[in-house]
């Protein structure tokens, strides 16, 4: 018999305050997922390995496969479905869809947050640059060259 250890978790989730009962034992890409409807993040190798799972956590990009849900109480998170506004793509997001820079999805939330991340440090960042910061995601559709190109135009795009 298995005894659910149950737990208020309040979050500010892509802007709005929401909370979830959710069991103690829960990481957050779970309690993400099942308990608040977000799809973006992934569960995917769940050793922080692969980057699928990325989501912002008080403004810096985490692996939300490795962070215990209730250790995230009272925190800020976006999602990838927070980077649209009113339903609009970023130009982030839509520069990767315009240079075909995703193509199954998987990957999407650690190239995107890792991007931006960088973007907001370096806001002309080299290529070898841009590998660097995307080094901690695995992508296994696109190669690597159309996520680099993309964040590269954000960047021209931006100055």
């Amino acid at each position: 018999m298995t005894t659910e250890l149950l737990s208020t978790l309040r979050l500010k989730l892509n802007g709005s305050e929401q909370e979830a009962q959710i069991d103690e034992r829960m990481l957050l890409v779970e309690a993400l997922r099942e308990c608040f409807g977000q799809t973006g993040p992934k569960v995917g190798c769940g050793t922080g390995d692969c980057g699928a799972c990325t989501v912002e956590l008080d403004g810096v990009p985490t692996k939300s496969c490795l962070r215990l849900a209730v250790a995230c109480d009272q925190c800020e998170v976006v999602t990838i479905e927070g980077l649209a506004a009113d339903g609009a793509l970023s130009d982030l997001q839509r520069i990767f869809w315009e240079e075909d820079a995703f193509q199954c999805g998987y990957c999407l939330s650690g190239m995107l947050f890792a991007a931006r991340d960088l973007l907001a440090r370096n806001p002309k960042p080299t290529g070898d640059e841009v590998r660097a910061a995307i080094s901690g995601n695995l992508c296994r559709c696109t190669g690597y060259q159309n996520i680099v190109s993309a964040v590269l135009a954000v960047s021209d795009q931006r100055a």
